[in-house]
């Protein structure tokens, strides 16, 4: 569980290199905003979270299966996450934010160009 990182991971790292080679400029984990997102695009007042599947319990995923041993322990930390994220999320709305969250899942090969221009439409628009 140690060598599990919060920062910098593969996901987030396609994302960011994605953003910077269409031209958006953005801020890594800023602590000042709630939830620390991963992705800060101020001149489009705009966060992003690259959330992980098992982390962040996506409902439906195919890669998020509730663990078997401990269940109790797993499940009442996978709930606190996936808690806290929603209240971070409504924060950050409340204070203007438009708030993003992407999934490990939609970064995987065969929906991953799909995803990251969407991405781009949501943080610009139909420009």
């Amino acid at each position: 569980m140690s060598k599990i990182k919060n920062k910098n991971t593969k996901p987030e790292e396609i994302v960011r290199k994605y953003l910077f080679n269409r031209g958006l400029r953005y801020r890594k984990n800023v602590k000042k905003l709630p939830g620390c997102p991963d992705v800060v695009l101020l001149k489009y007042n705009t966060v992003i979270f690259i959330n992980g599947c098992f982390w962040h319990v996506h409902d439906g995923c195919k890669y998020f299966k509730w663990p078997q041993n401990n269940k109790e322990f797993w499940e009442a930390k996978l709930l606190v996450n996936k808690k806290r994220d929603a209240e971070k999320n409504k924060e950050l709305e409340l204070l203007g934010w438009k708030v993003i969250v992407v999934w490990e899942c939609e970064l995987k090969k065969p929906f991953q160009t799909e995803r990251l221009d969407k991405l781009y439409t949501e943080i610009v628009g139909n420009k």
